[in-house]
This record gives structure tokens, C-alpha cells and sequence, in this order.
């Protein structure tokens, strides 16, 4: 099966494991190495359109913290069953209007070597306050890079599918 089957085949178990009405719309899956991110999309409250912003995030921090308690238990037998099934982690998460929260993430080591010019970069990112460590400074790094590269990124992405169909449909060793 090859990475691609794989993914599907997991989206497609997702959407058929999760209890109706938990979500409005289909739920965003993430699969990596080590991880499956599931975050779905939660109705926005009712009659928050017209509200100030704050008190719109505040109502949608409320709900996304009702879910988060009232599905605890279904949502940590999910996570085994997938884990037991597929072979990783299951991370949960959810939006509300402009709302986004992560609920369980996987923290995986990763092995680097850094010359001084960056472990420089990483203490002024810890010594400004903006990074408590600089595991948390490197965190930060990569996010603000996947931010301001998506569009690269996505089309990177979108190559190493391609890559992978190709690798599928040749020959077996």
C-alpha cells in the first residue's frame, strides 16, 4: 500500500468513524510520520455574527471547550482504535469562527546539528522572551517559515504526490 493509499484509506475511516454531528462539515485530517491531526469545524454559536469580536471569540473558546469535555471519553477510544489500526499517534482539535485549538499534539525530538550563527539566533529568540528554550525557538522558527512559504510549500507537497503515484505505478524490487 503506498503512502497515498494510506492517507486515504485512514481519511476515509475517520469519516465514517466519527459520531454524526460532531463537526459542520468534514474534518481536517493531517498525517505525517508520527501523527494523525484530527480538527473539526465546530457551528458557530448562534447570534454571534452581530456580537463584538471579543465576545465572539469569547463564545467560541466556550464552545470549543464544551466539546473538548463532552467527548473526552469518545474521543479517546477513537484515538486507540486508529492508533491500534493505522500505527500513529491521533491528535485532536477544534474551530469556531476564527477560533482554532489543538487539544493533544505530539512533541517528536528531532536531531540537529547547529553551527554558532544559529544557536545565536535561538538564544536571542530565548534571551528576547519570544522562546522559552531553544527546542521552543526552533518550534517558532519553522512555524513562522511554514507560514510566510504555504504557497511554496503546498506546491512541494503536491510534487512529492506526484512522486509518489509514480514510485506506486513502476516496478516492484
Amino acid at each position: 500500500m503506498t503512502t497515498q493509499e494510506g492517507a486515504e484509506q485512514l481519511r476515509g475511516w475517520f469519516a465514517e468513524r466519527l459520531p454524526d454531528g460532531w463537526f459542520a462539515g468534514e474534518p481536517e485530517i493531517t498525517l505525517d510520520r508520527e501523527e494523525v491531526a484530527v480538527v473539526g469545524r465546530l457551528a458557530e454559536p448562534d447570534g454571534a455574527d452581530g456580537l463584538p469580536e471579543g465576545e465572539r471569540a469569547g463564545r467560541a473558546e466556550g464552545r470549543i471547550a464544551r466539546f473538548r469535555e463532552s467527548t473526552r471519553d469518545q474521543r479517546v477510544a477513537i484515538a486507540r482504535e486508529a492508533e491500534h489500526r493505522f500505527g500513529h499517534k491521533v491528535s485532536w482539535g477544534a474551530a469556531c469562527g476564527d477560533v482554532r485549538e489543538m487539544f493533544t499534539t505530539l512533541s517528536v525530538p528531532v536531531m540537529t546539528r547547529l553551527r554558532q550563527p544559529e544557536r545565536r539566533v535561538l538564544d536571542t529568540l530565548v534571551e528576547a522572551g519570544v522562546a522559552r528554550s531553544r527546542s521552543d525557538a526552533l518550534a517558532w522558527c519553522v512555524r513562522l517559515v511554514g507560514k510566510n512559504t504555504d504557497a511554496w510549500l503546498g506546491e512541494l507537497r503536491a510534487a512529492l504526490e506526484h512522486v509518489e503515484r509514480a514510485r506506486a505505478s513502476g516496478p516492484t524490487a
